[in-house]
């Protein structure tokens, strides 16, 4: 592999590893479809390993990357002449049509682990789909949480985001008297991703995750500053975040508190 071909994949995983989450929860929330938004973004990853080794790398690897899925999705509804949201119509006519950058502060990640917190989902599959889905786990990593085989947890996210399609269940926050039965899948969540994929020798991506955790962490404590659990989760990751540099040492090893 050439170095101009190892330097845009590892600007690939680079880009994946940095905004998986808001690709996934901005295309999501637009077209209401959690399983059409992850093969969107795969097929425009896949794209971006074609194009940038030939082409260079985009400006805005994140920008590229949305684009391709938007283009994506508008051509898989045309080709099922389906207009379940106005905004594939309205908002992207046409393919080659410009189209607006998210926001940089991902609130649409937040938006979609309370959709993923649904009543109608079963509970014992809510966190594991807000792991895959907003924070960009695979089943087999999520699996061991859940004591499952890394089958048996597929199969499970599969028929949850199945049922978010076929129910028609709503793509919105739910209303401040509904937070309170949703919002322990969405602290356990953000609890699951900070604590348990931490080391860097098990998971590259430990870093990015309790970063990811402690970005959601503040945005509940701000939606939600009367609720004590939020805030409490967002102090301990702030505690823990603040000795990250010495939590371990130059060998790897795990320094523990006196």
């Amino acid at each position: 592999m050439s170095d101009a071909a190892h330097a845009s994949h590892a600007a690939v995983e680079a880009a994946v590893r940095a905004s998986h989450g808001r690709l996934v929860a901005w295309l999501a929330w637009q077209w209401r479809d959690v399983a059409a938004a992850e093969d969107a973004l795969g097929d425009a990853v896949a794209s971006a390993l074609e194009a940038w080794p030939r082409d260079g790398i985009p400006q805005s690897p994140e920008g590229w990357l949305m684009t391709a899925a938007k283009r994506r999705m508008l051509n898989v509804a045309r080709r099922r002449r389906l207009e379940r949201d106005p905004a594939v119509t309205v908002l992207w006519p046409d393919a080659d049509t410009p189209v607006p950058v998210p926001e940089a502060v991902p609130d649409e990640r937040l938006r979609l682990m309370f959709v993923c917190a649904h009543p109608a989902i079963d509970a014992s599959v809510r966190t594991a789909l807000m792991l895959q889905v907003v924070l960009g786990l695979d089943a087999a990593r999520i699996a061991p949480l859940f004591l499952l085989s890394g089958e048996a947890m597929t199969k499970r996210l599969v028929r949850a985001k199945a049922k978010i399609r076929a129910t028609g269940i709503r793509f919105e926050t739910p209303d401040a008297d509904m937070l309170p039965e949703r919002l322990h899948a969405v602290l356990e969540a953000i609890y699951a991703a900070c604590t348990l994929h931490r080391d860097p020798s098990l998971d590259p991506r430990a870093g990015d995750l309790a970063d990811e955790a402690a970005s959601l962490a503040q945005l509940v404590a701000a939606q939600l500053p009367d609720a004590p659990e939020a805030l409490g989760l967002s102090a301990l990751i702030g505690y823990v975040e603040a000795r990250r540099p010495a939590a371990r040492d130059a060998d790897g090893a795990f320094v523990p508190l006196d």
